[in-house]
Formats: C-alpha cells, structure tokens, sequence
C-alpha cells in the first residue's frame, strides 16, 4: 500500500504542471480582472515540472493569482533589467546565485523570517536573494557509446583531445547552469589560469548548444557523448530510463544553489514575499527533495537518498563569479567567434 501512494504521489506531482502554463517573454497582459493584492508576477528560468506544482499549491493556499513567464536565465535577468523604470515583475524565481549577485542592484533585500533553519553556506551578504536549492555540475556519457574505463573522471580528462566536438554544453550566455559549469571548471583548474577556458572552448569545437535542457538529450541520442548538466537532470533522465551515467568530478565540483530574488520596486511586494517564504517552507522542500532529485537548503530536511553521496565539492566564490561575469564572458566571446 505504501509503495502505491508513492506512485500515486508522483503521478500527481508531474500531472500539475498541466494545470497550470506559462507565458514566454515578453509579458503579455491577460483578460482576467483581479484586486492588485491578489496579483503577483513571477519570472522563472525553471522548468515546468518544477515550477508549476509550487505556483499551483501557492495560488490554492493564498487565493492569489500568479502570472508567470518563463526564458533562460541570462534572458529573463536582461528583461528585469530593461523593465527596471517600470517593473512588470514582482519575484526572480530561478537562476545561479552568482548569476543573481551580478544582477543585484535590481533586487530589493528582504530577510526570511526563519533564516537559521536554511543551510547559509552560500548566503547573500547584502539579502538581495534567498537560496532554493543546490544543485551539483556533473558529467553524463552515453553507456552504448562510451565504455566506463574510458568515460572522463574528470576536468583534466574532458579537456584531451579525444573529446573534440564530443561534449555536450549550454551557452553560457543564455543558460544559467552554462555559466555555472564555465566558472566550476575555472575555479577547479586555477582562477587566473585562462588557458583553461582556452581549452574547453578547443574541446567544444565551436558546438555549443543553445540550452540547457539539450545537453542529455545530445548525448542520450549519441549526437554526443558527453555532456556537463546539473546533477538533478542527469537522475532525473536516469530514473526516466535514459542508458546514461553520471560522473562526479574527481578534482571536485561545485553545487551552487539556484535562488530566488524580489524585484526592486515591484508591483506586488507584500505577495512577492509570501512567495519567496514559501519557496523555502518545509513542505515545498521535502516535495522537492523527493520528486525532483534536487537537494533542499533546509537544515530539518534530512537528505533522501536519492542522489549520489561521493561527490567532493568545491568552495565555489560566488563573488569572484559574479563580479567577473562580463570579463569571463568577453573572453568566451572571443575565443568562440
């Protein structure tokens, strides 16, 4: 019986998202006539599977209506930003905090009221934005394609040449987890040692991909056979049937949480911070945890057991990364012409 709820339970968490939808950039207005205190707006780069059950539970539970509009991480901080003079957006639901930091004079600081309960590993100094959750870089390889002796342990193994135009990579430009996955690799080999940007971008050999959401489906298909992804996609592909692997690093990784931000100066910033508390409430953690194969920040939510216990993990410098993100990315830019 107890294994029936449980499937049950994760039937209903992936049929949701059907129930509710969300709209691509730029916003567009709709024909429901609703009170301003039951309005909020909500920019995510998540994934429908995570977004629309959160969305749905919070409108059941507040009786307030969210409009939520979706895009890449890079595209939908460009857009907060265009939009600053006249913000349409109220919360930034998503996206690497070092991401987040870079674009932190567009947030409005604001302080969970359980604070201690969240693992401040990594933690904003300045509380423009509040972690969601953790998110481990790993490797994936197609197992039909790639033999376990010779599939990359690590960095330095990724970057031989016999992984030429063989490795799956979202732009960094555009995808979040991209840019995550460039700073983990240069914070591995050496900060200041730019000739491993260099040699990622030979490996890449001009095939970078245009998202995030590509890179296992490249490799499950054998278009390549190597991909770099966050570790909850790569169980999540692996539990749905994917012949892959998962590889943690041997040099380390990183797991840099992704996070959530309140809009300066948005519409709706009394709903806007019902949101970001519910985000990081227990019950939403634990969903999470168990049906989303991502790791919470939550210090009273013990861990599942569903992903890998052998990484090692880095002290990622979300400053350094953030306030070299247009150097690092300048640099990309031309080696990538």
């Amino acid at each position: 019986m107890k294994h029936l709820l449980k499937k049950v339970s994760i039937m209903l968490w992936f049929l949701i998202p059907l129930l509710a939808s969300c709209s691509s950039l730029p916003v567009t207005n709709n024909d429901y006539i609703l009170e301003e205190d039951k309005k909020l707006t909500v920019y995510t780069s998540h994934k429908e599977e995570v977004y629309s059950p959160i969305i749905k539970e919070f409108e059941e539970r507040t009786g307030i209506w969210v409009q939520v509009t979706c895009g890449g991480t890079s595209e939908i901080l460009e857009q907060i930003v265009a939009e600053s003079s006249n913000p349409i957006c109220d919360v930034m639901f998503g996206g690497g905090v070092e991401s987040l930091e870079a674009y932190s004079d567009y947030f409005t600081p604001y302080k969970y009221s359980q604070e201690e309960i969240l693992d401040m590993t990594y933690k904003s100094d300045s509380g423009k934005w509040i972690v969601f959750t953790k998110l481990p870089i790993v490797f994936v390889y197609n197992n039909k394609l790639v033999y376990e002796t010779a599939a990359p342990k690590g960095w330095e193994d990724l970057l031989q040449e016999r992984w030429k135009g063989k490795v799956a990579y979202a732009d960094p430009h555009k995808s979040g987890s991209g840019y995550t996955i460039l700073t983990t690799l240069m914070q591995v080999m050496g900060k200041d040692n730019w000739d491993t940007m260099e040699r990622f971008s030979n490996i890449l050999d001009g095939k970078i991909l245009g998202d995030s959401s590509e890179v296992i489906s490249e490799v499950a298909s054998g278009t390549k056979l190597v991909g770099i992804t966050l570790e909850e996609s790569a169980l999540k592909r692996i539990a749905s049937g994917m012949d892959i692997t998962m590889v943690y690093p041997i040099e380390g990784t990183s797991a840099v949480p992704d996070g959530s931000a309140l809009i300066l100066n948005g519409p709706h910033e009394n709903n806007a911070k019902l949101f970001l508390d519910f985000v990081v409430s227990k019950d939403v953690q634990r969903m999470i945890a168990d049906y989303c194969y991502r790791r919470p920040v939550r210090k009273d939510i013990s861990d599942s057991g569903t992903w890998g216990e052998k990484a090692k993990f880095i002290d990622y410098d979300i400053k350094w990364a953030s306030n070299n993100r247009s150097e690092i990315l300048k640099k990309w830019d031309m080696l990538n012409q």
